[in-house]
Formats: C-alpha cells, structure tokens, sequence
C-alpha cells in the first residue's frame, strides 16, 4: 500500500504565494513520476505540472511562469511553489504519483496514486 499525504493549501489573496508538498510512502521501489493536477468547481481535473524522476518538467500553459514544480528523491516528496496566484487558480489540487511496487519476492508493478486533494483559495 501506498500513502501520498498532501499540505500547504490555504486562503491566499490574489498576487500571493504558497506552496504545497506531497509526500509518498508506503510499499515504493521506485518513483517513475510525480505530479500535481487541479478540479475547480464545476469543471474536470486538469493537469498541472508534472516532474519525472530525472526532473523533466512539464506545465499546463496557465502556470507557465508562476508555478514551480520539484522533488526531494531522497524524501519521495514533491513540491510545487505557487506564485502571483489568480483566483481562477482556484481549486482542489491533488497529488500523483507513478510509480513502482514489489507485488511479489520477484515481481514489480507500476502503479498510479492519488492524495487526497488540498484545497487552494485565491480571493480577496
């Protein structure tokens, strides 16, 4: 079983920061990928940025400039740093991670986890 525990989400005014941290544990042999995806109200989960173990990197284009997104491997935990926040940053964001168990002595799976969500709250 894996864990992925979110924090730092919050009530921020426009213009502001904050950053939110993920850390997975749990039965993990390797991380092949973490990420971070958002669901507004009313609207779908849409991706956000994403890092793979060797810290490429990929940004929707609404937080292109913004947002910042990296990993501590030695922690399995990921960090996205959220800067001049809009209110239509506002939203549930939640953690992914890809990555791989031990399902048997010999046998490894790559398998997908979500956090539970934090929510994000840009407003006056």
């Amino acid at each position: 079983q894996v864990q992925l525990v979110e924090s730092g989400g919050g009530l921020v005014q426009p213009g502001g920061s904050l950053r939110l941290s993920c850390a997975a544990s749990g039965n993990i042999f390797s991380i092949n990928a973490m990420g971070w995806y958002r669901q507004a109200p009313g609207k779908e989960r849409e991706l956000v940025a994403t890092i793979t173990s060797g810290s490429s990197t990929n940004y929707a284009d609404s937080v292109k400039g913004r947002f910042t997104i990296s990993r501590d491997n030695a922690k399995n935990t990921v960090y996205l740093q959220m800067n001049s926040l809009k209110p239509e940053d506002t939203a549930v964001y939640y953690c992914n991670a890809n990555l791989k168990t031990k399902t048997s002595y010999w046998t490894y799976a790559d398998m997908n986890y979500w956090g539970e969500g934090t929510l994000v709250t840009v407003s006056s």
